[in-house]
This record gives structure tokens, C-alpha cells and sequence, in this order.
């Protein structure tokens, strides 16, 4: 099966259907998922819809060509958008979400013990697991607020996209440790109970640990486990209701990836994962295709009529100041005309004594020179235009094999291609042109640069 025979992925039906609230763009690193979100944000505000776009990579692509001078945990209103439609942009801050959460669900004097525990600054700056939670979190919000027509979500880079989908079991998984849950006990039995078994069924934990970690950063835990008891079934259950979100009709996960082996090898991980997850998938964006407008003249053509040309370029056009040696100025038509004055007829010799003449070609004029380099360039220039058209079409042809490998395994995933852009894409108008190819998709590929 080719990736002409397979199903076309039709991004404005999807962006501008009002059912389609939440987009996910997920893929491998360096195969333009930014560029992908932001122009899907663009086209979808530009057909009048109110759209933000966050973003979980750190790398400030999205701010620039929007251009917007940063992002952070606040949407920011893009201008210079066309149409009744807004863009808002945004891009994830792990730990201000983790403090708006902490914030919202405990009170003012709770609030500020847990804030400025050492233990809890330590895992909402940088705690494994934590940015994916919390960029649940924050589409959670955002979703929340119903104050979006869609939200397209920029994910990380390479299978850490879908470390996303497994925040609420991890969570889930942390919070019904055992290691938590002995912390949590002596919280919850309060009193003199709770010291008693702190002092008593704490105190081999204690021991063990704190040689690991230092007493204090125990200490620190526990002062912040008891302050977040309260919060931790808060946790789990916004997380959970952000996973079904994640599978409802309403979002549409797209895998971006770029026409070569490893990009795809990826992309497929992506949609069996998905599947496996039933999440649903909307297809897949294929991402600086390439294409050529000559695509007729074959690779081999081409390297064949280059070396003909070196080859004839190899003969000299014009005789340069060689002359013919001879004793008789012998005619250029004559029978003896380039022998030697041995080999020649006894008339055409010279005479004994007589001194040797060396008769001189004509010398091509300074106008016939000047044609036959001007040829001899226009030779080599078309020689070189062709081998650049055959590593053209050499790509060409690598980029369909890895396409149709990927399409034959999956054949249901819908696909919209994106041909190349001759340079990188740095604002509105560049993201506006890809928009225009997601939706155009294959058809726009003849003039690919």
C-alpha cells in the first residue's frame, strides 16, 4: 500500500468542527510539532474560532513566531490574527501550576506551610513525573474553564509525549505507596496516638532513612505529607477526569513526525500506544516532504546526461598555437599534411639544406574563445544542476519507501502531508503557509522545495 492509496487526513473539517475542543499534537524530537501546533492555532483563530496553544517544550520556538517576546503559565494574546477568531498562546510552568493547585485547594495558613516546605520546592521544580502531571493539570484547567473553543497542546519530545496518559496511575501508584501511607498514619491518627506510633513505628524507618536521606529532608517530608493529606484524593481524581477527557469524543490526538525511518519507527510507537490507550487518533502530519517539479527525469536519466556532458566537455572546441612542423608550408588539405618529412612524397619535401618551416594553425579569435568557455561553463553548470536533481529524486525516492512501510502496517491512520519549506518558519505569515499545506496536504507536493 502506497501513502496515495491511504486515507487523507482533512485538518479544517477537524479544526473548525465546534466539536473538536481539545488537539494533541504528539511525535519524536525535531520533526516540527511546535510549527505544527502553532499553525493549526492560526488557521483554526483565522476561521473564527478562540484557540490557545500550550506548550510543554521548554524551547521558545512558539513565543518567536508568534512573536511574542516569552511565554509563561498565562495565555498571551497573539496579534495581528485575521478574522473574528483569537489566539491566545501559553507555555507550561511547572511549578506556578503546581503552587495555583496548592493555592486553590488548601487554606491561607496550610497554603503557606506547604509553599515554603524544602521537600515540596524540591518536587514541584523538578521532580520526576511531575511537568507531565501538572501539564494535565493545566489542560485540565484550561478545559475547566470552558472559556476555549479548542485547545491544541504542544507536547514534549520523543516518547516522554505520552508520559502524560500514565500521570494519574503513577500518581496513583505514589499516593498508595507504602512509604506515603506510614508517613500519612500518624497524621491521621492525631494525638498522642499519632506520636506514639511516629516515635515507635517510625523509628526503624527513621534510622534507615535518615542515614540515606538526613534527617531534616525526613522531617521535611513528613511536615509535608501531613500538610498535603487532604490534597492527595484532589490529585487523583482531577488527574482521572483529565484522562477520560483525554479519551472523549471531543479531542483529537495528531502524530507528528518527518518522512524518515526513525521519525516514523516513532510514530508508529505513538499510534499503537494510543490505540492501546483508546484514545483517538485524527492521523498523522507528515512534516517537510520533499518533492520535485521534474519528477519524470529519473535519477539515472539525470547522472547519465551529466556524465555525457563531462565527457564531451573533456575535447577541446578550438586549436590553440600548435603548429604542424614542415618545410613547405604543406596545405592543411594536402595529402601530406601532418607527416613527417620522411614519410612524405619526394615533392612535398624540402630540398637539401633548405631551413624547416613550421607552419602555425590559426589561432582562434578572442570572441571564438570567449564561446567555447561561455559553452564549456553552461556544460558544467547543467552537468551539476542534474546530479543535484538526481540526489533529488534519490531522496524522493527514500522518503516514499519509508512512507509506505509505515502505511502499510497502518493503513487506517488518515495522513496530510506538509512538502518542505525552503527555510525555517519565524512568524505569522510562515505558520499561515504551513496551515495552508496541512490542508492542502499531498496535493501541494510537485512544488516542494
Amino acid at each position: 500500500m502506497t501513502l496515495d492509496s491511504s486515507a487523507r487526513l482533512e485538518v479544517d473539517p477537524l479544526i473548525e468542527d465546534p466539536a473538536t475542543r481539545i488537539i494533541v499534537c504528539c511525535g519524536a524530537g525535531g520533526v516540527g510539532k511546535t510549527t505544527t501546533a502553532a499553525a493549526l492555532g492560526v488557521r483554526a483563530a483565522e476561521r473564527g474560532r478562540k484557540v490557545v496553544v500550550l506548550t510543554i517544550d521548554p524551547a521558545r520556538r512558539l513565543a518567536q513566531s508568534m512573536g511574542i517576546d516569552s511565554l509563561d503559565n498565562t495565555p498571551r494574546r497573539v496579534e495581528g490574527i485575521k478574522g473574528d477568531g483569537q489566539l491566545h498562546a501559553m507555555m507550561l510552568d511547572m511549578k506556578r501550576t503546581f503552587d495555583e493547585i496548592v493555592e486553590a485547594h488548601a487554606d491561607a495558613e496550610r497554603a503557606r506551610a506547604i509553599l515554603g516546605n524544602p521537600f515540596y520546592q524540591s518536587l514541584s521544580a523538578g521532580f520526576a513525573g511531575t511537568q507531565e502531571y501538572m501539564a494535565m493539570e493545566k489542560l485540565g484547567q484550561l478545559r475547566a474553564r470552558d472559556e476555549w473553543d479548542l485547545i491544541v497542546v504542544d507536547t514534549p519530545p520523543s516518547r516522554s509525549a505520552l508520559d502524560f496518559l500514565d500521570a494519574p496511575k503513577r500518581l496513583g501508584s505514589f499516593l498508595d505507596g507504602k512509604f506515603i501511607k506510614l508517613l500519612m498514619t500518624p497524621a491521621k491518627m492525631g494525638g498522642r496516638a499519632g506520636m506514639k506510633f511516629l516515635n515507635v513505628g517510625m523509628s526503624m524507618m527513621t534510622g534507615t532513612l535518615g542515614k540515606l536521606l538526613g534527617g531534616q529532608l525526613l522531617r521535611d517530608v513528613q511536615t509535608f505529607v501531613a500538610a498535603m493529606d487532604t490534597m492527595f484524593g484532589g490529585f487523583r481524581t482531577r488527574a482521572d477526569a483529565t484522562y477520560r477527557l483525554l479519551q472523549a469524543p471531543g479531542t483529537a490526538f495528531l502524530v507528528v513526525a518527518a518522512p524518515e525511518r526513525d521519525a516514523l519507527r516513532e510514530a508508529a510507537y505513538f499510534v499503537e500506544r494510543l490505540a492501546a490507550e483508546d484514545m483517538p487518533l485524527a492521523g498523522l502530519v507528515l512534516n517537510r516532504v520533499h518533492g520535485s517539479g521534474a519528477a519524470r527525469l529519473s535519477a539515472e536519466r539525470a547522472l547519465a546526461a551529466a556524465e555525457n556532458l563531462d565527457e564531451a566537455g573533456i575535447v577541446d572546441q578550438w586549436p590553440g598555437k600548435t603548429g604542424v612542423r614542415d618545410t613547405a608550408a604543406v596545405s592543411p588539405e594536402s595529402p601530406s599534411a601532418g607527416r613527417s618529412p620522411e614519410a612524405r612524397p619526394a615533392a612535398d619535401r624540402p630540398a637539401a639544406g633548405a631551413p624547416e618551416v613550421v607552419t602555425q594553425v590559426p589561432e582562434a579569435s578572442a570572441e571564438q574563445q570567449s564561446v567555447a568557455a561561455a559553452g564549456q561553463t553552461t556544460q558544467q553548470m547543467t552537468a551539476g544542476l542534474l546530479r543535484l536533481h538526481a540526489e533529488r529524486m534519490q531522496v524522493l525516492a527514500r522518503e516514499q519507501r519509508t512512507r509506505d512501510r509505515f502505511t502499510a502496517l497502518h493503513p487506517e491512520v488518515a495522513v496530510a502531508e506538509v512538502p518542505a519549506l525552503p527555510g525555517d518558519v519565524h512568524d505569522l505569515t510562515g505558520l499561515r503557509t504551513i496551515g495552508d499545506r496541512l490542508a492542502t496536504g499531498g496535493s501541494a507536493r510537485a512544488g516542494a522545495a
